[in-house]
């Protein structure tokens, strides 16, 4: 298994950097491909996330397989994985952890919760409580929970896999708009082609899909996963591609200037500057993904609906309207100059 080289942030990537980093990320999708069918988009999603540093969230009814995607990676990247099931009665404790009494020792001792795994999948976050949903805002961002006063650092590397389901609402919680800006991404996973349909059920009928199927053999090492997040690091970000990137995020919070009264009543709060963060951090991710030490246009724009989607709060018009974030992204990408 080859391993990566380090430098540090400054150096310029070489060719060589990018020809192993390539090999890497495509033997992990390789092996993703082998137990999802189809789902490019949410494969892409997942190596931007993980090799930014960030966390996801993933809107889709049920049964499309998002916890399988969650797992196959984690399993192809030798991580330890967590699954964590949100339900209204849901603990902050039942997540971080906590300390228990041993009577043989007279004394506490603390329990680690299952969020201290490389991979954790909180699977439907909006049913669970507000208090709960915050007990992972510190995990999120800060990487380290706090039991008793007492400080715990997550593994290296950590990243949170949230699931919702938009179409129930009752036993649900809204995701505060704080707390949905910490995911670097909220990707919208949709139903697959119908020769992937048919797909899965040829693997289900040869076992090689499904309950009974192999799990998958890891072809990376969490080594390797830390040092292409370094390499990541590196990537070269032209001062126009910054230029590009703040204006678009500044543009969500001026919609009515760019785009005039009519779509700009749509929106109430445009994105902060972790959007432009978010859209610089995975632009990086996804020139890596690509094969490239650098940063084009095309980066930024395919990433567009995922950065944005979840840091656009749009108005009650817009929702009677049945006005979509995806459609105000895109005039906003039509309306700022490409470098």
């Amino acid at each position: 298994m080859n391993t990566l080289g380090t430098a540090e942030p400054s150096t310029p990537l070489t060719a060589t950097d990018v020809a192993r980093a390539t090999e890497a990320v495509d033997r992990i999708s390789a092996a993703f491909s082998s137990r999802v069918v189809g789902q490019e988009k949410v494969r892409t999603a997942l190596l931007v996330t993980l090799l930014s540093e960030g966390h996801i969230l993933l809107e889709s009814v049920p049964g499309l397989a998002k916890t399988l995607a969650a797992s196959t990676l984690a399993q192809a990247v030798s991580a330890d994985f967590s699954r964590i099931q949100c339900t209204p009665d849901l603990l902050p404790s039942d997540i971080i952890g906590t300390q228990v009494y041993d009577p043989r020792n007279h004394e506490f001792e603390t329990q680690l919760g299952p969020v201290h795994a490389h991979f954790v999948l909180l699977d439907e976050i909006n049913r669970a409580s507000a208090k709960t949903q915050s007990a992972m805002l510190e995990a999120m961002q800060e990487r380290q929970t706090s039991i008793a006063g007492t400080i715990h650092p997550l593994p290296r590397p950590f990243m949170v896999l949230a699931t919702q389901n938009p179409i129930e609402e009752e036993g649900t919680y809204v995701i505060p708009h704080a707390q949905m800006d910490r995911f670097l991404l909220k990707e919208v996973v949709d139903y697959p082609e119908e020769a992937d349909e048919l797909m899965v059920l040829d693997r289900i009928g040869d076992d090689t899909l499904g309950q009974h199927a192999d799990r998958v053999e890891p072809v990376a090492t969490l080594a390797d996963v830390v040092e292409l997040q370094a390499l990541v690091r590196r990537v070269y970000v032209d001062p126009a591609i910054r230029r590009y990137v703040v204006s678009l995020v500044r543009a969500t919070r001026h919609v009515d200037q760019l785009l005039g009264a009519d779509l700009g009543g749509y929106v109430e709060i445009g994105a902060s500057p972790r959007g432009s963060i978010a859209f610089f951090q995975a632009a990086r991710a996804m020139a890596v993904v690509q094969g490239r030490h650098y940063v084009i246009p095309e980066d930024v724009r395919e990433l567009r609906h995922a950065v944005l989607r979840h840091r656009i709060h749009l108005s009650f018009e817009a929702l009677a309207d049945r006005v979509q974030p995806e459609s105000i992204i895109d005039a906003v990408f039509r309306a700022v100059p490409t470098p």
